[in-house]
């Protein structure tokens, strides 16, 4: 008979056999904290114009050489529960405004590394929660002060492409310009006349390898990588049908049994599907119809045709692309093979077929002003360059879209962190109560953002962040930042660093609720994990180096 062993007493023995338990400040708080400043420390050196690659590698093994934080946080799958309390955060703030996911992390990041030296010190951590809180609604009543600037006029290529310069100088440094003013030129075209919608999906980017960034061009209208089916590869004011269904004869819908008894038969049942086709397609040319689109397949009967009757026949694999397409020419998808009315047509000023480097391409292109969608077709010499590109464009026209909402800007290159530090210090130093601690480590810790611009640029970050405060100190020069290329601190308004206020303003929010929500957590209760079938072993087993002597 075997001896029953009594477990030990407390929590541990509620739970079931495998489960863990940590709690307290040593095994759950302080535990909380590293994984979270070491998510954030991880992410650091890719902060800033100068920041710096990292080359991960997924679970399906594609290769990502980026320095756009969501990127990398989405292809890590961070499994560290309060770690991943960080990685919501970031996400949340790229749902919101497009950008701002390593000014969050790293925020988040520092602030709890300040918070576990406050905990050393003898604070409590509901002081600590409360001394950050009061602390980030200061902030955000301080930055509305610190807007120097705003975007006048979103109507006006120049005017954008100098707000857009800043966010997108952060991910493609010594492009920024040119970067800036072809997505500034996409945005402007596609922004409504009579409102202020912008909707994203719009701007459609196409990646084609070969040449340099610099031979990027922005088309209004649809680019796609594909060559037409048709002989017809050139037409003038386009008037299109759009199909979903395939390019050929609808089959019926039951089956059905045809017996033929000799040639003659034989040979008028083959005539009789060609003349039906032949008709359809003459009906639909005859409708003033010169480009036909289709969802499906296209049978070469249906090409014969439109070939004789001077059709142009552009075959689309992607239900989403059939969709956007006819967004750009105003057309009704069909479901099934007839002439359209006018109202179902679509139109376009011109359908082509184009080459770029060695690919092919179909261009559906609208001369006048107006297109309701661009496409900025990318130029690099290779995949992991053009996945960077459409990152950073993708960054842009988020940007663009947060200033049809607030045209501020506040000043950049760590300038308006340390004017709030400075502002948040002295507010600190006015509250009587235990908080004081956490709203002054509040407000060091926001000096996290011009110490890695410094760090990463290559600079002593002691030296600049010190010079930086000295310089906040006369109140006329709130706007002076961190000039990353001489290292000197100088006007960020007259240089053109701007960043945009509502980035800012959620920013600060969502990296404080992060640090409070993991400050919060004082026990950790985790399950055993639930058992299941053993992924089978690999043939010849170990690792694949192993293999190399049999």
């Amino acid at each position: 008979m075997a001896f029953h062993v009594p477990r030990a007493p407390g929590f541990q023995q509620m739970l079931k056999d495998g489960a863990k338990n940590f709690q307290g400040l040593e095994e759950a708080v302080y535990r909380n904290i590293r994984a979270c400043d070491e998510l954030a420390t991880t992410n650091r050196s890719c902060f800033g114009p100068h920041g710096m690659n990292k080359m991960v590698i997924n679970h399906i093994e594609k290769l990502f050489v980026t320095n756009d934080a969501a990127t990398i946080l989405k292809e890590l799958e961070v499994q560290h529960p309060a770690a991943k309390m960080l990685v919501l955060a970031t996400q949340m703030c790229e749902q919101e405004v497009g950008d701002g996911t390593n000014f969050v992390l790293m925020l988040a990041g520092t602030l709890l590394k300040n918070a576990e030296e406050l905990l050393r010190m003898g604070l409590s951590v509901p002081e600590v929660i409360e001394g950050y809180e009061q602390a980030c609604d200061k902030a955000v009543e301080i930055l509305p002060e610190l807007s120097c600037s705003s975007v006048s006029d979103l109507r006006d290529e120049s005017c954008i492409a100098k707000a857009l310069n800043t966010c997108i100088a952060s991910k493609q440094y010594g492009n920024e310009e040119f970067l800036s003013e072809l997505i500034a030129k996409a945005c402007v075209k596609i922004l409504p006349p009579a409102s202020m919608s912008f909707n994203v999906d719009n701007i459609r980017v196409s990646k084609l390898q070969g040449s340099g960034i610099l031979a990027s061009k922005v088309v209004n209208g649809m680019m796609f990588v594909r060559s037409c089916e048709s002989n017809i590869e050139n037409v003038k004011d386009a008037k299109i049908a759009v199909f979903t269904c395939p390019f050929d004869m609808l089959a019926t819908e039951t089956k059905g049994t045809v017996m033929i008894k000799n040639a003659t038969e034989l040979k008028n049942f083959s005539k009789g599907e060609e003349n039906l086709m032949e008709s359809q397609i003459k009906a639909i040319a005859d409708s003033g119809i010169n480009v036909v689109v289709s969802g499906g397949k296209v049978s070469d009967l249906a090409l014969h045709y439109s070939n004789k009757f001077n059709l142009m026949v552009v075959r689309l694999n992607s239900k989403w692309d059939v969709r956007r397409l006819c967004r750009t020419v105003n057309a009704t998808a069909l479901p099934r093979l007839c002439v359209p009315t006018p109202e179902e047509s679509g139109h376009c000023s011109i359908v082509r077929q184009d080459e770029i480097g060695d690919r092919n391409v179909v261009i559906f292109e609208h001369s006048s002003e107006g297109s309701s969608v661009c496409t900025i077709a990318l130029r690099a010499a290779t995949d992991n360059v053009l996945d960077d590109l459409e990152r950073c464009v993708d960054d842009g026209v988020n940007t663009f879209k947060v200033y049809t909402k607030d045209q501020r800007l506040v000043p950049g290159a760590g300038a308006c962190e340390a004017e709030l530090g400075k502002r948040i210090q002295k507010f600190g130093e006015a509250c009587p109560g235990l908080e004081q601690y956490a709203i002054k480590r509040f407000a060091d810790s926001l000096e996290c953002v011009p110490r890695a611009l410094a760090e990463n640029a290559g600079l002593n970050p002691t030296d600049v962040v010190t010079e930086l405060y000295a310089t906040h100190q006369d109140e006329k020069k709130c706007n002076f930042g961190v000039d990353i290329e001489s290292g000197e601190i100088i006007d960020a308004m007259e240089a053109n660093i701007l960043d945009s206020y509502l980035v800012k303003h959620w920013g600060l929010r969502l990296a404080t609720n992060a640090a409070v929500t993991v400050l919060r957590v004082d026990q950790i209760i985790m399950a055993k994990r639930a058992g299941g079938p053993k992924p089978p072993k690999q043939q010849g087993g170990g690792d694949w180096d192993d293999t190399d002597d049999q």
